[in-house]
């Protein structure tokens, strides 16, 4: 019984991190881009935009969750995809909550850092594409930070998860959904336990993290 506890607990510690770290780097590819893109230029309608990328930052995941369901079901446009109640739909709900959170908060940064950055590119006759590349060397420790926000968020995100992803056993399960069946079925001593190791692995991460950069300086 315990042998088969300790194989369920690794199942779901897996999947879980699966669908973190997925699309935590996912949301950082398409969002930070955005946030550099959006900083670094200057457009008719830059400040609808910016109010735009703030106001999805608190996107509810509920919303997000019904929103994607409702899309991938059976009878949605992309029903035939038949990826409801899958670990893929998990990760692609988790993106869509999380790309903006990264797109926002890099956007905030840039913006704070720009200025001497582009005149001194104007200056050198440097391009574009060039400048934002440059932009992205100056921040890269503030990406980190933003990466790192953004699998915590992935990693402890219950409600979207639990919608499209059903928390079918030995499918789409994931520590947070376990976590609240536990709750609601009165197994708190095991809730916690997977509430620890959560946090564990946080830790681990930001610890990581803190050593590349370490090694980056």
């Amino acid at each position: 019984m315990m042998i088969s506890g300790n194989a369920l607990l690794r199942e779901i510690v897996a999947t879980t991190l699966q669908m973190a770290f997925s699309s935590s780097l996912l949301a950082l590819l398409i969002g930070v881009p955005i946030g550099v893109l959006v900083a670094n230029s200057n457009f008719h309608g830059k400040k609808i935009i910016v109010v735009l990328m703030r106001t999805l930052m608190g996107l509810p995941p509920v919303v997000v969750g019904i929103v994607i369901f409702v899309l991938f079901s059976g009878t949605g446009p992309f029903g035939s995809l038949r990826l409801i109640y899958s670990v893929d739909l998990m990760i692609i709900a988790q993106v869509c909550l999380i790309f903006p959170i990264v797109a926002g908060m890099t956007e905030t940064f840039v913006s704070s850092i720009s200025s001497p950055i582009l005149e001194t590119a104007k200056g050198l006759g440097i391009g574009k594409l060039k400048t934002n590349f440059l932009t992205l060397n100056e921040s890269k420790y503030q990406i980190v930070a933003i990466y790192l926000f953004a699998f915590a968020r992935a990693i402890s995100e219950v409600g979207a998860v639990q919608i499209v992803g059903g928390n079918i056993l030995h499918k789409t399960r994931v520590m947070t959904t376990t976590i609240a069946l536990n709750y609601n079925t009165g197994q708190f001593t095991y809730a916690i336990a997977l509430g620890i190791i959560l946090l564990l692995i946080a830790l681990g991460v930001n610890l990581i993290a803190s050593l590349l950069q370490r090694r980056t300086k």
